[in-house]
């Protein structure tokens, strides 16, 4: 059975709060155990306990469905945390001399994009398919936003829970390994190695981005590819129109190519990008599906048939309508 995130009358956190509040206690376990600088641990002990306060302090409203302002808030605020989450690891970051990792890596994407020859199929079509792959990879960061509109467009922003807890989960299970696996990109670890020949607007912009918010820190396993499939996965969870579901899914597909033509990751880190937001969506499957969860359940319905619906019993749609 397909359902919405709780937004029940209650000053309780919702289920991706909780993630945002779980991943800011694992940072700050990591900043006291992990070899850091005095300054350096301070600082993400600073952040973390912020952002924990701040949703401790929100289970004090006495009744947050009545504040319509706070409820929306709340449907965006975690889009901008994952900003921090990413910041955050790029402090995580220490000088590194060996690039054994690396190594191991690029050995494989010399056989995928030189020998097989998947660069020069890209390149045929060139200047199309590499400035598509180029802009993919640029319109990563607008891709949650862009979802929760759709969300909100079809009627169905009380599912914001959901589409968040499936984003969440893609993206911060990625970062979460950034501290274990310290790795550089591959165009600055092997500059020049299987690098794109076809150069644009799109490129330049992509690099100037990351030269001046990456965070230089670790690209295994890509949360670019992580967060991009565990929206598409979202997407189809959700039963939206057959366009955008495959339309969410190519875009992700196209991603998870420009990360590796463009240099900006290595190939099993795409892939492991991919695993990371299989588990990620098993895991909010599980978690919004199994049966007795105190949910508040509505059809996913919208009068210009927009969305599929849902099959729903009778008492849990009069549960939803007494919500």
């Amino acid at each position: 059975m397909r359902v919405q995130a709780s937004n029940r009358a209650t000053a309780s956190l919702r289920l991706s709060e909780w993630i945002l509040a779980g991943y800011f206690s694992y940072t700050s376990v990591l900043a006291v155990f992990l070899p850091l600088a005095v300054e350096v641990r301070i600082r993400i002990l600073v952040v973390s306990l912020a952002i924990l306060s701040a949703y401790a302090l929100l289970r004090w409203f006495d009744n947050p469905a009545e504040r319509k302002w706070l409820e929306v808030t709340r449907d965006w605020l975690p889009m901008a945390l994952a900003i921090v989450a990413y910041r955050q690891m790029g402090w995580f970051a220490t000088a590194r001399v060996h690039h054994s990792l690396e190594q191991s890596w690029i050995g494989f994407d010399k056989l995928l994009l030189g020998e097989l020859g998947v660069r020069h199929l890209i390149e045929i079509s060139a200047p199309v398919f590499p400035n598509i792959l180029e802009l993919s990879y640029l319109l990563v960061y607008a891709l949650p936003a862009f979802a929760m509109a759709m969300l909100y467009t079809q009627g169905l922003r009380k599912s914001a829970d959901v589409l968040l807890v499936f984003y969440l989960l893609g993206l911060l299970l990625a970062y979460a390994q950034f501290p274990f696996w310290p790795s550089d990109p591959p165009r600055t670890a092997f500059p020049g190695v299987e690098a794109p020949s076809v150069h644009s607007i799109f490129r330049e912009a992509n690099l100037v981005m990351l030269g001046n918010l990456g965070i230089h820190t670790g690209v295994f396993p890509s949360a670019h590819v992580s967060g991009a499939f565990a929206l598409a996965f979202a997407m189809r969870f959700l039963g939206f129109k057959p366009w955008l579901r495959r339309g969410t899914l190519i875009y992700a597909i196209l991603v998870a190519i420009a990360t590796v033509y463009g240099r900006y990751h290595y190939a099993v880190d795409a892939f492991a990008g991919l695993g990371v937001a299989l588990v990620a969506a098993s895991i909010a499957s599980f978690a919004f599906d199994r049966p007795g969860l105190e949910h508040s359940r509505a059809p996913l319905t919208h009068p210009s048939g927009a969305v599929r619906p849902a099959q729903i019993s009778e008492s849990a749609m009069q549960r939803s309508a007494n919500e």
